[in-house]
């Protein structure tokens, strides 16, 4: 069986991210078109799917790392802020982004939240993410 260690990770994100949009649960919200997604951005995302793409890299990154905490997957998504003339710092990302994204996955059934532990993926999200690895590996 193929799993989402076996195929290339974008083409997973991508495939799965084209699922995401067929959960009415997972939608961006208003203010997902005026924000950046952390501060050591200068610009707002390009693409206009991101909000998509980055609840389908959430569900990689819990499948590959779960339990994962909403901190660690700040952390994730930080980068490099410019600091002028000084030399660049590390700063995590959007905190909102990655709870709102977290929030939408459980209402749509799947991640799980546990205990003092973060979130899991639920069997449903698992069994998801393994279907879109095995589309991806046929090609």
């Amino acid at each position: 069986m193929t799993t989402p260690f076996d195929v290339k990770t974008n083409d997973l994100i991508q495939n799965v991210s084209e699922k995401l949009k067929g959960y009415r649960e997972v939608k961006p919200p208003e203010w997902a078109t005026f924000t950046k997604t952390g501060v050591h951005r200068e610009r707002i995302p390009d693409d206009p799917d991101w909000w998509y793409v980055r609840a389908a890299a959430i569900l990689r990154t819990i499948y590959t790392s779960g339990p994962v905490g909403i901190e660690r997957l700040r952390t994730k998504y930080g980068g490099k802020k410019s600091m002028g003339n000084r030399p660049p710092r590390f700063a995590k990302g959007s905190g909102n982004i990655q709870r709102k994204v977290c929030q939408q996955l459980e209402a749509a059934g799947l991640i799980e939240k546990t205990e003092k532990e973060g979130r899991i993926l639920s069997p449903k999200g698992k069994s998801m993410l393994d279907k879109c690895a095995e589309e991806v590996a046929a090609g």
